[in-house]
């Protein structure tokens, strides 16, 4: 069982509430998003593991049990190239949960045009493969936002 925590400090409001069919649709897999507080912040690492996946709007952390967390910094923000966001870490690091990532301003990406909504999505998993999932509610970073068997 892993447990995945939030990366920001924030609201949880579910995958279905964030403005993008891909994701409110889970076609990415399953999980929730977190509505961020709108300060510059470090985005955490959700799980103990290593970065197979790193850019400035996302990245995947893979544990020891082989899930793969992905945690990925506003909807759009690809297009804003980099701008705003200062990576903390490489591909290939091995994180701990709590440890920065990113680096970045959700009120900036706000400001951009873009929405700061940040998705943190389950891999290759089932629904059925979570459980507590946090879908409302203000949560801390590195506060429990789901378990996966």
């Amino acid at each position: 069982m892993t447990t995945v925590s939030s990366p920001l400090a924030g609201r949880a409001i579910g995958l279905a509430a964030v403005p993008d069919p891909v994701f409110s649709g889970a076609m990415v897999g399953p999980g929730t998003a977190i509505d961020p507080v709108r300060e510059p912040s470090e985005a955490v690492a959700p799980v103990d593991g290593v970065i197979v996946s790193l850019h400035p709007h996302a990245f995947v952390v893979v544990d020891d049990s082989g899930h793969g967390v992905l945690t990925h910094l506003g909807i759009d923000t690809v297009q804003l190239n980099g701008e705003g966001f200062e990576l903390l870490v490489n591909k290939g690091d091995t994180v701990v949960r709590g440890q920065g990532v990113v680096r970045w301003d959700p009120a900036a990406v706000e400001a951009a045009g873009k929405s700061p909504v940040c998705p943190i999505v389950a891999l290759e998993a089932t629904a059925e493969a979570l459980t507590e999932l946090r879908e409302d509610g203000e949560v801390t970073a590195g506060e429990s936002l789901f378990l996966w068997k």
